[in-house]
């Protein structure tokens, strides 16, 4: 097997643990507001909110339920040795709820107008993953 060394030095990437409940109810087509309010801390569960109420043209809402789901994956990522930087692989499943609500902020906030919250989650979803920026966008 290959490894690969870190040449930068910077901080090794964050797996946050799986927690599939909250994933499997989703795939199976329980609505993400019931996800939510059994696993209030499944940033999956906002970022599924975010996603379907922008998709509705409700902006406001969208925007109220990624900030709720970011803050919930920054509470997991700090909970698992994250330190405010580096790596967050969208390669690893569990990390994708956090990525999603990220990006479903940056959206809303572009969405209306809030350029610089805009600039620092487009920048900041870049920065934890280049695969998520590329794969959400």
């Amino acid at each position: 097997m290959v490894t690969h060394e870190n040449l930068l030095g910077g901080p090794p990437p964050t797996h946050l643990p799986d927690d599939p409940e909250p994933r499997e109810l989703l795939a199976s087509g329980t609505a993400p507001a019931e996800v939510a309010a059994k696993y209030p801390t499944s940033s999956l569960a906002w970022a599924q909110l975010a996603d379907d109420a922008f998709a509705e043209g409700r902006v406001i809402e969208s925007y109220a339920y990624a900030r709720t789901g970011y803050h919930r994956g920054l509470d997991a990522l700090r909970r698992n040795g994250w330190r405010g930087h580096g790596p967050v692989p969208f390669e690893h499943e569990p990390n994708r709820g956090f990525l999603r609500a990220l990006h479903a902020l940056a959206r809303a906030a572009g969405a209306i107008g809030e350029q610089e919250e805009y600039e620092r989650c487009t920048q900041f979803l870049r920065d934890s993953s280049p695969t998520a920026a590329d794969t959400l966008s």
